[in-house]
Formats: C-alpha cells, sequence, structure tokens
C-alpha cells in the first residue's frame, strides 16, 4: 500500500483528490491518504444538503459546505478532526465491510491505551460514544473507504451546525448530538498532538517506520488535474447544494440501513419529479431508480414491479424493496 502525502486543508481540493487518486492512479496499486479540513460540512452523496445543516450558523462562521462521492450522513470536521481514506481493489472480503478497514484505528489507539471498538453499521466508538464514522464508494471494481477520527474537535460546533434529525437520535436513544460523541484526546494516557497520532496511524497501516521516504508525492500534473476537478465540481453550486423543486408528497422512514426520504409529484395519477435522499449506503447512484420510477404509474405493483427489474441491493445496503415500497405507499 502507498501512502500519499497530502497537506492541503482546503476540503474542496481533499475531496478532489480522492477522486482523481480513485479514478486514474494505478489500479493495481492501492494507496492510502490521511488529511485534515478546515472547519467543514462534509455531506453524503445521497442527502439534501439544505435539509442537513444549520445554514445561518454555517454563514455566520464561515463554515464550508462540499458533498461527498460516498453515502452516509452528513459530518463536521475542523482541523482537531483526522480523515483517513483507503483505495483498494473492490471484492467481497472488503464491499461493504467496514470493520475491516476500522481496525487500524482500533489497533492504533489500543498500542496508545485506548480501547475502542467498531459499532453499528459504520461507526468506531469508546466507551459507547462516537469517535469516528465510516463511508464508502464503489466503482469499476474498485473500492473508496473513508472515515473521520475526532481526535480533539470542537464539539460544540457539531451540535451546531448539523440539523441531526430526531428520528435517528431516537433511534440510538441518546437525547443530544453531543452526548453521543467525543474525541479521543481525553483518553490518551499520555497526550500528543493529531501530526503525532497522524505519524503514528501510518506506521500502523504501512508496517513501516520509515514510510515518510517512500510516500508518494503529488506532481505537477497531478495538483493541475486535482484542482481542475476541484473547480469543476467541488467548488460548484450544483454539486454542493443542488436544485431541489417543490414536492407535494415528503416521506421519510429509517430502516436497518440508515433513513431514506422521498420526495415527489403525483400527477394525473402519474409519479413525476422523485428524488430519493438518505443517509444509506450503496454501490450505485440512486438517481437511476429516480429516472426509472418517473412516468410510471403511482401504484404499488406498478412500482414495486419496476424496482425488481433491477439489482436492488446494489443499491441500497440494509434497505430492501418491501422498506421502500413502505416508505413510499404506506
Amino acid at each position: 500500500m502507498i501512502s500519499i502525502r497530502n497537506q492541503s486543508n482546503d476540503p474542496r481540493f481533499n475531496l478532489a483528490l480522492e477522486e482523481y487518486v480513485f479514478y486514474h492512479f494505478n489500479p493495481d496499486q492501492e494507496y492510502v491518504i490521511l488529511w485534515q479540513n478546515e472547519p467543514s460540512v462534509i455531506v453524503g452523496r445521497n442527502q439534501n444538503t439544505i435539509e442537513e445543516i444549520n445554514y445561518k450558523f454555517i454563514k455566520e462562521h464561515n463554515i464550508n459546505v462540499v458533498r461527498r462521492m460516498s453515502g452516509g450522513g452528513a459530518v463536521y470536521h475542523d482541523l482537531g478532526n483526522l480523515n483517513y481514506t483507503f483505495i483498494v481493489n473492490s471484492d467481497q472480503d472488503v464491499s461493504s465491510n467496514f470493520k475491516k478497514f476500522t481496525e487500524p484505528v482500533v489497533s492504533a489507539l489500543a498500542k496508545l491505551g485506548v480501547q475502542a471498538a467498531f459499532s453499528g453499521r459504520n461507526d468506531i466508538t469508546i466507551d459507547g460514544r462516537k469517535f469516528s464514522g465510516n463511508a464508502q464508494h464503489y466503482a469499476k471494481n474498485r473500492l473508496l473507504h473513508h472515515g473521520t477520527i475526532l481526535f480533539n474537535s470542537d464539539l460544540s460546533v457539531v451540535q451546531e451546525a448539523l440539523n441531526v434529525k430526531i428520528d435517528k437520535l431516537q433511534s440510538k436513544g441518546i437525547k443530544s448530538v453531543r452526548s453521543r460523541v467525543t474525541n479521543v484526546y481525553p483518553y490518551l494516557k499520555e497526550k500528543i498532538t493529531v501530526d503525532e497520532f497522524k505519524d503514528t496511524l501510518l506506521k500502523f497501516i504501512l508496517n513501516d517506520d520509515e514510510y515518510k521516504e517512500k510516500e508518494y508525492i503529488l506532481t505537477e500534473a497531478d495538483l493541475a488535474a486535482v484542482n481542475d476537478l476541484m473547480n469543476r465540481k467541488y467548488q460548484t453550486w450544483e454539486w454542493n447544494y443542488g436544485e431541489s423543486p417543490a414536492f407535494e408528497v415528503e416521506k421519510s422512514q429509517r430502516f436497518e440501513g440508515g433513513n431514506l426520504s422521498l420526495k415527489f409529484n403525483v400527477k394525473a395519477g402519474v409519479l413525476q419529479e422523485l428524488r430519493i435522499f438518505g443517509d444509506y449506503f450503496g454501490r450505485e447512484n440512486t438517481s437511476d431508480i429516480e429516472k426509472l420510477l418517473i412516468n410510471n404509474q403511482f401504484q404499488e405493483q406498478v412500482i414495486r414491479k419496476v424496482l425488481q427489474s433491477i439489482e436492488f441491493g446494489e443499491y441500497f445496503t440494509g434497505i430492501s424493496i418491501d422498506n421502500f415500497i413502505e416508505c413510499m405507499f404506506y
């Protein structure tokens, strides 16, 4: 596995770098990137950005809002948060196997005297409190797995910047955002900086104390390509927010695989202007399903038949066709 050096704190650049490496670097090689962002909210691929953020607070505090390639929920980043990215070949051993990629983090923390554990569908916790969330993106037999580590972040901002849905809090049996998250730093017996922790984690992932001598340094051509992608995509309102029409019907339910929100119009008995949102995961883009369902009769058996004609499990992990029908019709 090759470590790629990245010292940028710009979330738009960092997410563009992930995408560039994923699609354009040697597909026979595996990569790891550790990176940090200045204060930012990073929104999941399938989410409705406006519903996920406290826009007034975001604007007043000049916090970046950027959408990522992967599914899952919105997260807050600052310089006290460390992010890690693995880019590997996708097979049955790694597809949707979040625990596999969190093990190096858990093991590195254990070496520092901190007992952490993988929890739920994509979290790492200490004493039952979340400090890391993880998400994945698949394409062309490749997998991008990335996660966050709240090392020494300002947790008060997390609660203010994000609009966490009540049903998500209730499903975890916890009353507030702040009460269910924690930093790693308070649990360290010997206090270290986030940079020192970054060094410890990379040595553990690569099993190499001399990894810095072998790091891949981005070339001028790499930087130009990443900046071009950033300008065309990750800096644009269209990608980060996207235009969303007014909907007559809005339905939302939480299932084992996450929150599913359907917004649509029905005119003359025909389904129109469907949008699918949520913090769910899946290999394929659910915009494909939107296109398939639009202009069909709004009848359960018709919608079910369309959904059964595709590999539904490729679009949702932990959400079934029955769940989708339940959310839309009941």
